[in-house]
């Protein structure tokens, strides 16, 4: 699943590809994918202008004049793409934004799970997913005495902690093993007992880490691709996720895989141990 980095790389190429174009006309074939008929999400767009494109989370948040926004959460295979006028339609195509100056924006999903929301700009936080979202995951955002707070609330354990969108914005499986790894920091330390050290040296590896994603356009391990259709680099500086077996690079011992929360997960079993007592 796109993850915060994917998103926003996506968010970046877009607003430099269509941000300004006009929308001719819209074709929805896949009913499903909005909150509106196909007739009146379609009719709402027509001559419409792509003024922003913002991000909440994973959420992309386009900007359309009249005061509208479609909210699109691409889920786990969605993706944009544009195209010249005429370009055969894929199967897995499911809107297309035809715009005046003879190209296409498409939005393709292979797993049909995406969705787009057209609400009233100002509206937007009352979609689902977005009701409940958490802070960024930035320095101005994402305070120490925010997550002292949340911590000490909880007795669940640390990565499905992370994975729950109400708590942080933006981090899903990828990120969330690889923040608890260069934090030393075991996926199943229950929350409540992470000392003010480690949520200290947590929150900085979130919010670098998740820098240093963008800064790669993301990562790649199964389809995402950004808005040119080119792959993420950053799965090339992955410290544990994918690497099951493999020595842990800080200390060589074999990285292991688990299930927890329904998601694989990666950590390194002498430099991310459980502890019991929270000792500050």
């Amino acid at each position: 699943m796109p993850e915060l980095p994917e998103v926003e790389t996506v968010r970046r190429g877009l607003t430099e590809l269509v941000v300004g174009s006009k929308i001719k006309a819209v074709d929805v074939l896949y009913e499903k994918i909005g909150n509106l008929p196909k007739a009146d999400f379609e009719q709402a767009l027509r001559n419409k202008i792509i003024e922003r494109i913002d991000r909440r989370g994973k959420y992309l948040l386009i900007r359309i004049s009249g005061g509208l926004t479609i909210v699109s959460h691409l889920r786990m295979e969605g993706k944009y793409d544009v195209e010249p006028d005429g370009v055969p339609i894929g199967k897995h195509t499911h809107v297309i934004f035809y715009l005046t100056d003879g190209r296409e924006l498409r939005y393709n999903d292979s797993r049909k799970f995406g969705r787009m929301n057209l609400v009233d700009t100002g509206q937007e936080m009352t979609v689902a997913g977005l009701k409940t979202i958490g802070p960024e995951p930035t320095d101005h955002d994402l305070t120490i005495d925010y997550m002292k707070t949340i911590f000490a609330k909880s007795k669940k354990m640390v990565k499905p902690f992370l994975l729950d969108q109400s708590k942080i914005a933006g981090l899903g499986n990828i990120y969330a093993d690889e923040v608890l790894w260069l934090s030393k920091i075991h996926p199943e330390q229950p929350v409540n007992l992470i000392t003010a050290d480690e949520i200290e040296r947590l929150r900085h590896n979130i919010i670098t880490e998740i820098q240093k994603a963008i800064a790669g356009h993301g990562t790649t391990v199964h389809s995402y691709s950004n808005a040119y259709g080119e792959a993420g680099e950053f799965q090339n500086h992955l410290n544990v996720y994918g690497r099951k077996g493999e020595p842990c690079l800080r200390c060589g011992t074999p990285i292991v895989k688990i299930k927890l929360a329904q998601r694989g997960t990666h950590f390194c079993p002498h430099c991310q141990v459980v502890h019991g007592e929270k000792n500050d």
